[in-house]
């Protein structure tokens, strides 16, 4: 009898393991469409994670109005759906205000620099042959870039096949304005029902884990939550503050296309380091084209000022807590980040770094003690 359960438990670990073979050489096989897949269903899935990231920049806006009309006792019962309410009214009068003042503002300025364009391509050709023959920069390799850009076939661009790829273009702006739909939609329910849903995943943590498990999952997430929730917000309040500063300093100096300008860099100044550098480059460039290499100077020395501003006062009063990060971490997350997971992934790097540090820095601390304990005993 013993004999006969040995030979089948042989049996059955040799299937498992042919099994498990095949299983790798299929899946080795079929990577790309199995890539295909997962890209298909985070694709699918994207509306539902950026109505749970919109939940989560709006939850804390929301807990402190639910705390004021609780106060009220006519108010009290419906506290909850009031605050999300207000919230979104809120959110919704920023974006008409965006709208109707920075957006024609910008557009206008779009189109003003489009129309002028053909005048700063000559001026730039002239500045060009006026450079002397020992000049840094290459006058032949400037020239080769240029003729480069005047040979590309723009007619390609109204082919019959660019036609299509616009059009699916539209198809996927109709697919993308569902999706802003869905994420509103899911926002708003996952606000409203923000109590029940942390009382399950508590609830399930707490049977699929042991006691100090679950302690230490809840410290993790508790942490987890205020350095995403802290760099998120405060980046993105950042990047309003010093878009309108700007904008303001350079409109006071009379720079052409300030608002757009100020409205650049805001936005850049969202992603650390990076954004920073390429937006001051575009706008002393542009600067430098539309009003001159003297006014180019100084607003790039404005620009600069205003960043290190708001790199020593404003980001650190509104961020409160550093982070705590090497720039050598930052510049990575940012690089991997942006090369795996676009815009996105380039915002959310930073947090999910500085997260990756504390669990690194807690483990390395919680084995030296271990360590000294041992000696010790």
């Amino acid at each position: 009898m013993k004999d006969k359960i040995k030979n089948w438990t042989k049996w059955i670990y040799w299937f498992s393991f042919a099994v498990a073979v095949i299983a790798v050489y299929k899946t080795l096989d079929n990577f790309n469409d199995i890539l295909s897949f997962i890209r298909n269903l985070f694709g699918v899935l994207m509306p539902f994670f950026m109505g749970l990231l919109l939940a989560y920049l709006f939850y804390t806006p929301s807990k402190k109005l639910e705390r004021l009309y609780s106060k009220s006792k006519v108010l009290k019962r419906f506290s909850r759906q009031l605050a999300v309410f207000s919230v979104y009214i809120i959110a919704i009068i920023c974006i008409i205000i965006l709208f109707n003042v920075v957006l024609p503002a910008i557009s206008t300025s779009v189109t003003e620099l489009t129309g002028n364009l053909p005048a700063y391509y000559e001026n730039l050709i002239n500045y060009i042959n006026d450079l002397p023959e020992d000049s840094i920069i290459s006058k032949d390799t400037i020239m080769d870039t240029i003729n480069n850009i005047k040979n590309i076939d723009f007619a390609s661009y109204f082919s019959t096949e660019r036609i299509i790829e616009y059009v699916k273009g539209m198809v996927s702006v109709a697919q993308g304005v569902f999706s802003v739909f869905v994420t509103i939609i899911m926002s708003i329910y996952i606000l409203l029902q923000r109590a029940d849903i942390l009382k399950f995943i508590k609830k399930a943590a707490n049977a699929l884990f042991k006691e100090d498990t679950y302690k230490t999952l809840g410290k993790y997430f508790s942490q987890s939550n205020q350095v995403f929730f802290k760099f998120i917000s405060s980046q993105i309040i950042d990047g309003i503050i010093v878009g309108i500063i700007t904008s303001i300093a350079m409109l006071i100096m009379g720079v052409k296309y300030a608002v757009l300008l100020g409205f650049m860099i805001g936005l850049f100044n969202i992603i650390p380091y990076f954004g920073a550098i390429v937006a001051v480059g575009l706008t002393i460039l542009i600067t430098w084209i539309t009003g001159g290499l003297s006014q180019a100077i100084w607003v790039a020395v404005i620009i600069i000022i205003l960043q290190q501003i708001d790199a020593n006062i404003i980001n650190p009063k509104i961020v409160g807590d550093s982070l705590s990060l090497s720039p050598i971490l930052v510049i990575f997350a940012v690089t991997v980040g942006g090369a795996y997971f676009g815009f996105l992934g380039m915002l959310l790097a930073v947090p999910v770094i500085a997260v990756l540090k504390i669990l690194i820095c807690d483990y390395i601390d919680y084995k030296n003690e271990k360590k000294k304990l041992a000696k010790t005993n």
